[in-house]
C-alpha cells in the first residue's frame, strides 16, 4: 500500500509481521538541512494524487514481484516539511535480510524516480528552488 499525506506521518509500529520473515527493513528519509551546499530552512512537496499513489502501488507490486516479500508499504508527505520532518517512509519484509534491503532500495529509487511528486527546497538565503525538475 503507498499513501500520499498531507499531515505529519505516522510510522505504524504495530504491522503484522509474518512468522517466516526473518528480515524487516524499514527506511525514512528526513528534511536534510543542507542540499548541494546550501542551507535548507524546508521544503513544499506538491504532488498529483491519483497518479501518484497509482505509480506508487504499482512500484509496491513490482518489488514483490522481483523481491521475495511478505509485505511491502510506503508512505510520502506532501505540503509544508521543516528539516527534520519524515518526508518517506518504505516497509519491507522478507524471509532473508538481504532481499529485504534490496526492495527497500529499490523502492525507494523507484518512488523518487517515477512517482510525480515535486520538491521545492526553501534556502536560508531567501532563494527556493524546485529540485530536479527538467521540464
Amino acid at each position: 500500500m503507498f499513501i500520499l499525506s498531507d499531515q505529519p506521518l505516522i510510522v505504524p509500529t504495530n504491522l503484522p509481521l509474518d512468522a517466516h520473515a526473518g528480515g524487516v527493513v524499514t527506511f525514512m528519509g528526513h528534511v536534510r538541512a543542507l542540499n548541494e551546499g546550501k542551507s535548507v530552512t524546508s521544503i513544499d512537496y506538491e504532488a498529483y494524487p491519483e497518479l501518484a499513489e497509482s505509480e506508487g502501488n504499482r512500484i509496491l507490486a513490482e518489488a514483490r514481484l522481483k523481491f521475495p516479500l511478505y509485505e511491502a508499504r510506503a508512505l510520502h508527505r506532501t505540503g509544508h516539511l521543516l528539516v527534520g520532518d519524515l518526508a518517506v517512509w518504505v516497509y519491507a519484509a522478507s524471509m532473508h535480510r538481504r532481499e529485504a534491503f534490496q526492495a527497500t532500495e529499490y523502492i525507494v529509487h523507484e518512488i523518487k524516480h517515477r512517482v510525480p511528486i515535486w520538491k521545492k527546497e526553501q534556502y536560508q538565503d531567501g532563494t527556493s528552488l524546485w529540485v530536479r525538475c527538467r521540464h
